[in-house]
């Protein structure tokens, strides 16, 4: 059962708390994993996938946090982000099609759980032909419509 969102669950309100205006994303953060990962391994996909798009796609921070005390916190994501899974296969094709449609993306490969770092991980992608890819991850962000069509057969993570 696949489940779309309309709306974000919190609201925007005035200074005074009130006039909440739903919000509405013309736009999609979506993480398709292998189904067949671990507990951990699907953990630790998802935290590596999304880490890049804040520092790419600027647009998908939102403001800061701060409790009522004035303790400040780091500011996430405006929009939720949607975790789905697929097999092996769906996940090739899904990436194939981000690719064709050019859209935003992050990769994990099965490689990457061997390496301890960046420079690792780098190197552990660059050495595959894309098609070759053992991909266990996939981060997309563009238009909802493209990113629905990009992970066609994939369904929501459980």
């Amino acid at each position: 059962m696949q489940r779309t969102y309309k709306t974000v669950p919190c609201a925007l309100r005035d200074a005074r708390g009130m006039n909440e205006q739903p919000l509405r994303f013309d736009t999609k953060i979506a993480v398709l994993l292998r189904e067949d990962l671990e507990p951990w391994q699907r953990l630790n996909v998802t935290a590596f996938l999304v880490s890049g798009l804040g520092t790419t796609v600027p647009e998908v921070i939102g403001e800061p946090y701060e409790d009522a005390d004035g303790v400040p916190y780091l500011p996430m994501f405006r929009q939720p982000v949607l975790v789905f899974q697929g097999t092996k296969e769906v996940l090739a094709a899904a990436h194939e099609r981000t690719l064709a449609r050019s859209l935003t993306r992050a990769v994990f490969t099965s490689d990457l759980f061997a390496t301890g770092n960046d420079r690792d991980n780098r190197a552990a992608v660059r050495a595959v032909p894309t098609r070759e890819l053992d991909l266990v991850g996939l981060a997309v962000y563009g238009p909802k419509n493209a990113v629905d069509k990009a992970l066609k057969g994939a369904r929501m993570h459980p």
